[in-house]
């Protein structure tokens, strides 16, 4: 296995130039991804209708093409989904990435081209450890398996002809045998349907293979770790897996995870946590210094042309997109992609900070629903996880998860904020952590300190401490286990809080 090892680093260092390059030009770069997309699609009935043939500028392409959600846009996918070619993109469409996001009921279906394939997720996941690399020279963690959670697949309800599923088993169904031959556990059990048998097979395989990096989300992670502590009895995962590396996560914010991971399941400084941050849609963003926690590198030649909305245009008819450089650093802004599998002026639905600019780093702040404005405190998830993180910290307690959205004023009391947390590890004063929490939440966010002044407008947070399982068995009772579904941290209604609080009760 060494040889491999050697090989494989010795082939993805050469990859490092061409990232090296973008991050040199990043707006020449994605000036030619814009024009790639434009002469690919003029001859589809989108590029028709919105006159692909005629645009000269990114700026006629601004003023012609309205920026869409996924709902104004399905009317195209469907019919995409039904079968019929050259809708929104001229290569065939075999596979669709179904995502809920959240625990909404209501899936969405993404179009995942040939091109979208090779050119965004696979040259995501080669770039993925071609940074790693960059970061540790002297890794063996070729020399080892790389584990990953798959999601499902199906048939396309609408064409039988093609396949849906979560965006990782699309990738696996479709890795080469080489990529195969370096992760575990075997394509059949990483696709299986049933989410808890999946998690007894993967716990059994994978407890006995030299594992030495894991590509997952955080939330599913811990829990097939915990069955395999459970399984062989061992203290932490380094028993189990002595010469493992990496961590690869994504999805989810990982400083709520950060000390547990650290503590409770890799107690050791060897050990590299590396963020991505990919979706159905594509893949975005990867960490390219370890010591830049929570910022990542725009990767801006994979076949994605990236617009910016400020937080004050989000909801107009009309809003204004900001290109690469005209964004400012630590303002919060919606993106907006147009992608090589026909997705025009796509609001994703995440927001996003930058961090540095020439090179453009960034961070995911939230998304555009998930945040809570009851009462004008703007509060966004990166306030959440903020705050979390400090509170776990000084009060030495780990958060496996958490929910909070609002309690409305009414009958002349005041509002406040209502939060669920589960804990592996509580905090030995609950009143400590949550003053903490309140404390941190007030530092990092003004219009929430102003607020919280003398409990005027909004009175201490109440927080509903479960214990671990609560989130694993409620999101199994919504039918929303797997990698591929996330906890919603915040909302700003009490939809998640209301249904979470009758299962608690009882």
């Amino acid at each position: 296995m060494k040889l491999v090892n050697n090989m494989t680093v010795w082939f993805l260092k050469r990859r490092f130039e061409r990232i090296e390059q973008f991050m040199k030009y990043p707006i020449e770069t994605q000036q030619r991804i814009f024009s790639e997309l434009i002469e690919t699609a003029r001859y589809t009935e989108w590029g028709s209708r919105y006159n692909y043939g005629q645009i000269k500028s990114i700026k006629e392409f601004q003023d012609q093409v309205p920026v869409s959600t996924y709902e104004e846009l399905y009317p195209y996918i469907e019919r995409v989904l039904k079968g019929e070619p050259n809708v929104m993109w001229p290569s065939q469409i075999e596979w669709f990435s179904k995502s809920s996001g959240t625990t909404n009921a209501r899936s969405k279906f993404l179009p995942v081209s040939p091109e979208a394939l090779e050119e965004c997720h696979y040259e995501g996941g080669k770039d993925m450890m071609t940074l790693l690399i960059n970061n540790r020279p002297d890794t063996n963690v070729f020399d080892g398996k790389g584990l990953s959670i798959g999601g499902t697949l199906h048939a396309n309800p609408f064409d039988d002809y093609t396949q849906v599923g979560d965006v990782s088993a699309v990738i696996m169904q479709n890795l080469p045998s080489w990529a195969e031959f370096m992760r575990t556990p075997p394509l059949d059990v990483a696709l299986m349907d049933h989410w808890e048998s999946k998690l007894e097979k993967m716990a059994s395989i994978c407890s006995q293979e030299n594992v030495t990096s894991i590509l997952g989300v955080p939330t599913w992670t811990i829990v097939l770790m915990d069955q395999i502590l459970e399984l062989t009895g061992k203290k932490n995962m380094l028993e189990v897996w002595p010469d493992f590396e990496a961590f690869i996560h994504g999805a989810v914010s990982f400083e709520p995870y950060r000390d547990l991971f650290m503590s409770k399941y890799f107690p050791s400084d060897q050990v590299m946590y590396l963020e991505t941050y990919s979706a159905s849609e594509g893949f975005f963003a990867i960490q390219d210094d370890v010591s830049r926690v929570g910022e990542m590198l725009l990767m801006l030649d994979y076949g994605i042309f990236y617009e910016f909305i400020p937080m004050d245009e989000v909801g107009k008819k009309h809003p204004k997109a900001l290109l690469l450089d005209e964004v400012e650093v630590g303002k919060n802004y919606a993106l907006v992609i147009s992608t090589n599998a026909g997705l025009w002026r796509y609001l994703i639905g995440d927001t996003v900070k930058f961090t540095s600019k020439y090179p453009f780093r960034l961070k995911v702040s939230g998304r555009t629903k998930h945040f809570i404005n009851a009462f004008g405190e703007e509060v966004i998830v990166e306030n959440a996880d903020y705050a979390i993180k400090a509170a776990t910290q000084q009060t030495s307690s780990l958060v496996v998860n958490y929910t909070a959205g609002p309690i409305y004023m009414g009958d002349g009391s005041r509002g406040r904020h209502e939060w669920i947390i589960e804990f592996t590890t509580e905090p030995e004063d609950r009143n400590e952590f949550v003053n903490i929490l309140d404390a941190a939440l007030r530092k990092v966010n003004s219009d929430y300190d102003a607020k919280r002044y003398k409990d005027m407008a909004l009175l201490p947070p109440l927080v509903h401490f479960v214990p671990a399982g609560t989130f694993y068995a409620w999101m199994g009772k919504r039918h929303k286990l797997g990698g591929q579904n996330k906890v919603p941290r915040l909302s700003n209604s009490r939809e998640y809080l209301d249904d979470l609080l009758e299962d608690i009760t009882g």
